[in-house]
């Protein structure tokens, strides 16, 4: 592991020399910022409105987790759609375009070594990023009295989601050695699994079934609904371990031809 730690600390690196990095760490600071603020402007409203109307009962439906934290956290998933795409895209076609490729292929690290130092450095820089939204429930608990267990659900959801996008777009930029099919295949499969489950009312039951369980947005959404079932936890970690499997034959082919 220490070869792939190694990898992984390289390859952080070289995400932070670049533009990149900065680009899309602002891009998703900002957008989390506009959403944010905006969910909390509308719960505002809505609470000053209700209050005016002396209607108790409709005041103790209105919670920060359901018009604030949901809602932010489905729409940073949308975000992550599109910007994983952009983080993961040159982590194997890079390689390849620059000629570094088969230097590494030939080294002495394992296949298996290479693709969890490539993991483990995009995760890292991932990391990086859910991290700096946790600004936003840090405002609400210092000035309101969100649930703490739901909010660290949703945020353990938001970031296996994040992982499977990224684990996705490994597998995509194995594949290629052009950064913009790389991002742009990714981003459809991403799309794809985002909008699989949206036929499922009228598909018939077991095809329905079928649908809902493959989709991410499913099993995502009941975590942020602040349910951690083995079930949800099962899935993603079968996605992650399933796309990771598929880049390491990927890269492990470059060795058969």
């Amino acid at each position: 592991m220490k070869n792939a730690f190694t990898i992984a600390g390289k390859e952080l690196r070289s995400y932070f020399v670049s533009p990149i990095a900065y680009v899309v760490l602002t891009g998703f600071l900002l957008l989390g910022g506009w959403f944010f603020f905006n969910l909390l402007a509308r719960f505002s409203f809505l609470l000053s409105i209700y209050s005016a109307m002396r209607n108790p009962e409709a005041q103790m439906r209105l919670n920060l987790n359901d018009f604030v934290i949901a809602p932010l956290l489905h729409n940073l998933s949308v975000v992550l759609v599109i910007l994983v795409p952009v983080i993961t895209m040159r982590s194997f076609a890079e390689e390849k375009r620059s000629g570094t490729y088969e230097l590494l292929m030939t080294s002495p690290l394992s296949i298996t070594e290479i693709v969890a130092g490539k993991f483990l450095g995009a995760l890292g820089f991932l990391i990086v990023m859910l991290a700096l939204t946790g600004i936003y429930p840090i405002i609400l608990l210092a000035y309101g009295n969100p649930e703490i267990g739901v909010i660290a659900a949703g945020y353990l959801g938001l970031l296996l989601l994040a992982v499977a996008f990224l684990t996705v777009g490994l597998l995509t930029s194995s594949f290629t050695e052009n950064q913009i099919i790389a991002a742009v295949s990714c981003l459809v499969l991403l799309l794809l699994l985002y909008v699989i489950s949206w036929p499922a009312e009228t598909a018939g039951p077991v095809l329905g079934a079928v649908l809902k369980y493959v989709s991410l947005t499913e099993h995502f959404g009941e975590m942020v609904k602040g349910i951690v079932d083995t079930k949800e936890l099962v899935y993603f970690g079968s996605v992650i371990l399933l796309a990771l499997f598929l880049t390491q034959r990927s890269v492990e082919s470059v060795r058969w031809r």
